[in-house]
């Protein structure tokens, strides 16, 4: 038996050594329980115990007996497809079964249902009738609102309608889960609780501040309707903007209730130090090895929050345009806890986040009265994006990267995360950071230019390729004054709404002309749910201008798009 109380329990068994009758909360994840804080439900299952709750989490349940193997909680059962949207995991980008899965043990993708959430849903209300049940994490949050569903290709109802659920958190989810939790320790009801969404069968007469969105039936049927709804859900939903945003759906309305205040520096860094084991849970790890762990066991998370914008990425949606970072002296005690691991051999793989470089950037507009209509990056970068709270040097990020490399027993320190370039550049410091990332660079630094064509990078929200063949040049030239190879290595995307062929051909010949290498990291879009380019695909034009936009929707064009970059030497 391993040592009881290392992990969250998960099974009979550990209740049982425990002296655990009955859990306060369950958690339910079609992820391998690892117990890291890269992973969501390990995340809040220790937030939620270091307040006070028993907290047990049921991984990759097969059928209903399975998700009740711990029993009823006394409070209720907390569910989430996991790190990623189910769908996503279980499907390439051409809509055929994903053979592998780095979060399932062994690799095999054989232990996540297609919707996960809806199906852990109906299993807990097969078994436990009166029970209650919350949704979250990505697959959730990012379907709070009638959404277009490319596996299915049509627009599906709110997954709190589909999946019958008594609530859903949308967002980053500590301050409404534990919210949730007092309540129902108290006997008292869910209602208006920030950062989540129920369903009512009327509105109120006398609410305030209600934004009402075009509703299911009218998006389903209307595009223009359709983008209207996505422009307003987008700029409404903010933490420094009261609006509670209402779609009726049948004869029922989803209510979504102003999102949670960010947590403060303070809360962020007690967060990511609370008693992980950093491991996969014994139970499942007798199952084979969890990939996934893999590439964080030895990353520390910097930051939250990304003010990129980037049209495809459901990180902004998610975690919001705030950026909270952890304070240096949290982030040095962290890496100390790493090089106490006894597979520690010197390598912080990862400091960082969503946008590792965002790291100790603040804006006070956006602090005070939320997002602007303009972004932060595009079309250019906004001066008030380069301004810090933590420091008024311009190499905040440089700096704490030194201190961490600084502490006993690390040997490298290295950036996994991603990096946004054109913030670098706009920086008075740009030499001086560049210079300086050589060093916490391993081989080759990895940018997301994701395109090269005008016109594709304007509707990804992206900064010109001009911008990023600036960076490639200075960054491989302070290598090579420094004796070393080093190199930046591009990312890239094809088939995103605005390309078509002559669009490709235009980032083909980029590539042939400018990179002298075949890029590896080449992906085809997959249109995931609540993104801007996901509205685009669907509507073919842009919400917020109007602007039509040319969509690839052949598959076999898509899957050729991809076939042109990837064999340039054909």
């Amino acid at each position: 038996m391993y040592n009881l109380g290392k992990f969250l329990p998960t099974t009979p068994e550990e209740l049982e050594g425990l002296k655990i009758k009955s859990l306060d909360i369950i958690l339910v994840t079609g992820d391998a329980y690892v117990d890291h804080p890269s992973f969501g439900v390990a995340l809040l299952g220790r937030y939620l115990e270091s307040h006070g709750y028993k907290v047990g989490i049921i991984a990759q349940p097969e059928n209903p007996q399975d998700i009740a193997r711990l029993g009823k909680p006394n409070l209720f059962f907390g569910i989430t497809s996991g790190n990623v949207d189910s769908m996503v995991a279980n499907y390439t980008a051409s809509r055929k079964k994903r053979k592998s899965d780095d979060y399932t043990p062994g690799g095999i993708n054989n232990k996540r249902p297609d919707r996960a959430v809806i199906q852990y849903v109906n299993w807990i209300k097969q078994v436990f009738k009166d029970v209650k049940v919350v949704i979250g994490g990505i697959e959730a949050s990012l379907r709070r609102f009638a959404h277009y569903d490319w596996w299915s290709d049509k627009v599906r109802k709110s997954i709190l309608i589909d999946s019958k659920a008594d609530i859903l958190v949308y967002g980053m989810g500590e301050r409404a889960i534990l919210e949730i939790a007092k309540r129902l320790e108290k006997g008292k009801d869910l209602d208006d609780i920030r950062g989540t969404m129920v369903w009512k069968s009327s509105v109120p007469q006398n609410i305030e501040n209600a934004i009402f969105l075009p509703t299911f039936e009218e998006v389903s049927v209307d595009k223009k309707l359709y983008g209207e709804a996505y422009k307003k859900t987008v700029f409404f939903t903010d933490p420094y903007k009261d609006y509670i945003l209402i779609q009726k759906q049948d004869n029922r309305y989803v209510f979504q209730y102003p999102p949670a205040l960010p947590l403060t520096q303070e809360e962020l860094d007690e967060l990511y130090l609370l008693p992980y084991t950093r491991e996969v849970h014994p139970f499942y790890l007798s199952k084979g090895e969890v990939k996934a762990i893999e590439t964080v066991r030895f990353s520390i998370t910097a930051v939250r929050g990304c003010f990129g914008n980037c049209s495809f990425c459901a990180i902004t949606n998610h975690q919001s345009t705030h950026v909270v970072s952890r304070s240096v002296d949290s982030i040095i005690e962290e890496a100390k806890i790493l090089t106490r691991l006894p597979d520690f051999r010197g390598t912080i793989v990862d400091v960082g986040g969503p946008t590792a470089n965002m790291y100790g950037l603040s804006c006070q507009v956006r602090n005070s009265k939320g997002q602007c209509e303009k972004g932060c990056l595009h079309p250019r970068v906004c001066k008030l994006s380069i301004s810090g709270e933590q420091s008024d040097s311009a190499d905040t990020f440089i700096s704490l990267l030194k201190s961490v490399k600084s502490v006993p027993g690390v040997k490298h320190v290295f950036i996994g995360s991603g990096l946004r370039h054109d913030l670098i550049l706009a920086s008075s410091k740009a030499d001086y950071i560049i210079d300086e990332l050589v060093e916490f660079t391993s081989g080759q630094l990895k940018l997301a230019p994701e395109h090269a064509h005008p016109k594709v990078l304007k509707f990804m929200h992206k900064p010109s390729a001009e911008l990023f063949l600036d960076f490639k040049k200075r960054f491989e030239d302070a290598a090579r004054r420094k004796g070393q190879k080093k190199y930046v290595i591009g990312y890239f995307i094809v088939a995103h709404p605005g390309e078509g062929p002559e669009e490709n051909k235009y980032l083909r010949e980029f590539i042939k002309r400018n990179l002298g290498y075949i890029p590896q990291q080449v992906q085809i879009f997959t249109p995931t749910p609540g993104t801007l380019s996901t509205t685009m695909y669907y509507t073919g034009f842009d919400p917020f201008t109007g602007e039509s936009v040319y969509v690839e929707k052949s598959e076999k064009n898509r899957n050729l798009y991809k076939e042109n970059i990837i064999n340039l030497r054909k």
